[in-house]
């Protein structure tokens, strides 16, 4: 009888650490990382300043003419102007764009 419990305890055991690796898995491969994307993508809103040359999630392309609080307008073809939100605006895409 007392086998039984112990063997029910290892198997508890084990199954909890498994559960345990199997999260610090899911942590460092996939939630870390998408949170040093969303740091890296606030940083980048944040520094964004009349001027700059960045394209949109979308795929347009223009320069910053005039940021507000939420919204940025960009000058895409001399005097034509569009408004975005600043979350419209994409890291990956103007550094791709612009490095060329």
């Amino acid at each position: 009888m007392m086998l039984f419990i112990l063997q029910g305890a290892g198997s508890n055991m084990a199954s909890l650490l498994m559960m345990g690796v199997m999260f610090a898995i899911f942590y460092f491969f996939f939630i870390r990382p998408q949170m040093k994307k969303q740091k890296e993508q606030a940083s980048f809103q944040s520094e964004m300043k009349k001027g700059d040359e960045v394209v949109t999630l979308s795929g347009i392309i223009g320069k910053i003419s005039k940021i507000d609080d939420a919204e940025i307008t960009l000058e895409i073809d001399g005097k034509t102007y569009i408004r975005f939100l600043k979350s419209a605006i994409s890291k990956e895409m103007t550094e791709s764009f612009f490095k060329k």
